[in-house]
């Protein structure tokens, strides 16, 4: 794969967790709020989301999607967005942050098995090696950093569930659907999977979003809503796709462990916390296991060019 395609791959995939990054403290302010469920949350971030693709695609090369494809594309929406998003927003009301944190980190490990089964994706040494370096190096960060609960004082038995969930959904959705994906353009298949997940959602959440009365909720949580809507799901859903396309699952799914680092980085520069030595060490652990396992990758494609060569 060209070297531009790759990087255009890592650009977009940090640039995802980036704003995933910064969502995860806004959700958690949304969901202690109480002014707004999850499913309503997801179902209002769906229509949105849908309409949104709608409008640009409009400006888009058009590309035809034959019912077959569209058939997949709705289970990639069920894995990839509905499973992903809904277990993920109920979690975080009742599970703590660290625990969230802890547990979700098995992301990764879950991708690169999952390629290996369907996408026959090597296991190599130097791959599995780089998966357990970022996630040794997550634990301490999380370990190392002080913060509320976010109003949640225990973790519930169901939390943890639905945040391996998450994981697994997510893990299954990058595994099974990249040659679904290599073949659209994000945004044909942001459109449909987006539209998916409105149809499956929106008639659940309606009658209770029409009864909601924005005018009771703080500016702070309409930002926040509004980031979450035009940022974390437009932008960023956009963005995922794009680095689908040019990197294998399972580093596509390694840029999840920088969303704590980003999360740190930021508290640390807006004063919120304080740099400290492990925090150093678990961000040098965290890019040296992502740069190891792209490594693998470009190894394990050297090979193969070799052999067809």
């Amino acid at each position: 794969m060209p070297a531009n395609k790759t990087l255009i791959g890592h650009l977009a995939c940090f640039g995802a967790y980036f704003i995933f990054g910064l969502n995860i403290v806004f959700c958690k302010d949304i969901a202690n709020s109480g002014l707004i469920s999850p499913l309503e949350l997801f179902a209002l971030r769906s229509l949105v989301a849908a309409g949104l693709f709608w409008l640009v695609s409009a400006l888009a090369p058009r590309q035809h999607v034959p019912w077959p494809d569209l058939l997949r594309m709705a289970a990639a929406s069920s894995l990839g967005i509905v499973v992903t998003q809904l277990s993920f927003l109920k979690a975080i009301t009742i599970t703590r942050s660290i625990d969230l944190s802890i547990v979700g980190s098995s992301t990764p490990i879950m991708t690169m098995f999952v390629a290996a089964l369907v996408l026959k994706e090597p296991l190599s040494l130097k791959k599995v090696g780089g998966v357990l370096l970022s996630l040794s190096g997550v634990i301490i960060l999380i370990l190392n950093t002080t913060g509320s609960t976010n109003g949640v004082d225990s973790t519930s038995p169901l939390g943890i569930g639905l945040v391996l969930l998450n994981c697994l959904s997510f893990a299954l959705y990058l595994g099974i659907f990249r040659p679904l994906i290599a073949r659209y353009s994000a945004i044909t298949l942001m459109k449909w999977m987006f539209t998916t997940a409105a149809i499956l959602s929106v008639p659940f959440a309606a009658y209770d979003l029409s009864k909601i009365s924005w005018n009771a909720f703080p500016t702070s949580v309409l930002w926040q809503i509004g980031f979450l809507i035009a940022m974390a799901t437009f932008v960023a859903y956009l963005l995922i796709p794009i680095g689908q396309k040019h990197l294998r699952p399972t580093v596509v799914s390694m840029y999840s462990y920088i969303q704590p680092v980003i999360a740190v980085v930021i508290s640390i520069a807006i004063g919120m916390d304080k740099l400290t030595w492990p925090k150093m060490m678990a961000a040098a652990l965290v890019f040296t296991g992502v740069w190891l396992v792209n490594r693998s990758r470009a190894a394990v494609q050297k090979t193969a060019e070799k052999q067809t060569a």
